[in-house]
């Protein structure tokens, strides 16, 4: 069985977020992210794949395409072998404790994709978001979290208020904040990370009272900050030193 014109115009409508929450489905491509998510709970929807790559799956749930089909429905320079439907699961109740990464109106889709796999990495459960976020289930993003997407649990939700009623203590990056290497840092927090360009919200500022800095080492002192990911893992590194 080929590629249908449905399913070709289906796949590729699900490049808007609208789409991808009427049909609750999202894509994803190569044999890595699809073999990680195939080991995951998520729901398949459907593979479409060459020859090159037939996954232990029911085979009514397989299509497969030339390499030409499969150029035709990929948002990759190089397709490779295999592009998946799977179903959006349902959002889980947020978890009150441990480690958390909040992020306030994250917009790039690389950067959000790196920060999943970095809460994998660090064994960070919860990763709770603004609702002006970027969709975790954009294809971009679900590229670059290479399969962490399925071992991190995700919320979107109102920031501000999360930050109001949570019992653990709130700490934001800020540039004129505490000096992150000179702070005794708690094994349970919530950690909120700003906008690539604006940073935190004043909003979210003003509720916040522990406020953390990574401090700039360069002689010239001119470097204006640090991305945002880059900016994470450092933070992380540290929170995750305090159980050392």
């Amino acid at each position: 069985m080929s590629l249908s014109k449905n399913q070709q115009k289906l796949i590729l409508g699900l490049q808007q977020k609208k789409n991808r929450n009427k049909h609750n489905l999202f894509v994803a491509e190569g044999i890595k992210v699809i073999n990680e998510l195939l080991k995951s709970s998520l729901e398949i929807d459907a593979i479409f794949t060459t020859d090159d790559f037939l996954p232990d799956i029911p085979s009514n749930k397989i299509t497969r395409v030339s390499e030409q089909e499969l150029k035709k429905i990929s948002s990759l320079k190089t397709p490779n072998k295999v592009l998946g439907l799977f179903k959006i699961p349902e959002e889980k109740k947020p978890q009150t404790k441990g480690l958390i990464i909040a992020l306030d109106e994250i917009n790039d889709p690389g950067n959000l994709g790196t920060i999943i796999r970095l809460c994998d990495w660090f064994g960070v459960k919860q990763l709770v978001c603004s609702k002006n976020t970027v969709d975790c289930y954009n294809q971009k993003v679900v590229q670059s979290t290479m399969g962490s997407i399925t071992r991190v649990q995700i919320n979107y939700l109102d920031l501000s208020e999360y930050v109001k009623t949570t019992t653990l203590p709130v700490f934001t990056a800020d540039m004129d904040g505490k000096n992150v290497y000179k702070s005794q840092l708690p094994t349970e927090a919530v950690l909120v990370m700003g906008n690539e360009a604006n940073g935190i919200s004043d909003e979210i500022n003003e509720l916040v009272n522990n406020k953390l800095t990574i401090p700039r080492f360069g002689d010239l002192q001119q470097t204006e900050s640090l991305n945002v990911a880059t900016a994470t893992s450092i933070l992380l590194s540290e929170f995750k030193r305090s159980l050392e």
